[in-house]
């Protein structure tokens, strides 16, 4: 079992759901990534999701684009986010960190490393997981297989438009939970949230035994009050890179905002109204 099957057993032996902020590696530098992180854990989140830096991004809104494009022009490299783990599991100069962290990862970058070599860094690096947006199903068989040897999680997308059978494979490759992006589009901010979202993620329970977690387009404590009854996680991103972009109070002033963020968002988890619905286990 990997890191992210132990969190999503604990967490439904406690009925609770979990907080899986995204942030993105080397934006605005890694040491402040490292803060982030660590940030993110006092305040309550669950797992973190760390983006890699690419120049050509697959499904990113610009608030994240942006930030991609800050990281790689300071200067990130794919080592620096190996670094980043290890720095924060070996717990110097700071205590070890105990969150769960995956990586958002183009699959470009997996095959350019290497899919074995990428899985091995990152499990050495402290790494759970990796959830990657442009494998397609028809090749995601050899990095099933790596990861479930590495005890590595291998996170995969479902979206409103992808049909149902295809769904089903999707699920049947992944490991860690579902990704279940909740609008069709690029990641980003909205108000509203499709009502269709319920009725798949119902059906989606009844196929799988992955945890569900519902990401892109989660902005605030109102949406995820509605979302948290029907899904595992939720995914919240754009909402905490536009708070570390904005940051012109210096660093302590934006890691006090970004804690006081995603303990408003573990608040509303915990008081779920609107689309209230049993769960099925």
């Amino acid at each position: 079992m990997s890191d992210v099957d132990v969190l999503f057993a604990r967490l439904r032996s406690e009925g609770r759901k979990a907080l899986l902020p995204f942030i993105s590696a080397g934006d605005p530098d890694i040491e402040t990534t490292a803060a982030i992180i660590r940030t993110l854990a006092e305040a309550g989140a669950d797992m973190c999701e760390v983006g890699v830096p690419y120049s050509d991004p697959i499904a990113d809104g610009p608030v994240i684009q942006a930030s991609y494009q800050r990281a790689l022009e300071s200067g990130f490299r794919l080592s620096q986010l190996f670094e980043l783990g290890e720095s924060l599991r070996s717990g110097s100069p700071q205590p070890p960190l105990s969150l769960p962290m995956v990586t958002m990862v183009s699959y470009s970058i997996m095959l350019r490393t290497g899919i074995e070599a990428y899985v091995r860094r990152a499990v050495a690096a402290g790494y759970s997981g990796a959830i990657v947006p442009d494998l397609l199903v028809e090749e995601a068989d050899e990095a099933a297989r790596i990861c479930r040897a590495h005890d590595f999680s291998l996170v995969q997308l479902v979206t409103p438009t992808t049909p149902r059978d295809r769904q089903l494979r999707i699920a049947e490759l992944s490991s860690g939970f579902l990704y279940v992006v909740s609008v069709t589009g690029i990641t980003g901010e909205r108000r509203e949230l499709p009502p269709s979202l319920l009725e798949n993620v119902g059906w989606l329970r009844e196929q799988t035994e992955l945890p569900i977690c519902i990401g892109f387009g989660i902005s605030g404590p109102e949406q995820v009050r509605q979302l948290a009854p029907v899904a595992d996680g939720l995914i919240v991103g754009s909402a905490f890179v536009r708070r570390i972009a904005a940051a012109h109070d210096g660093r302590a002033a934006m890691l006090e905002d970004v804690k006081a963020f995603a303990e408003e968002l573990i608040q509303a988890m915990r008081e779920p109204v609107g689309l209230a619905s049993k769960r099925t286990q």
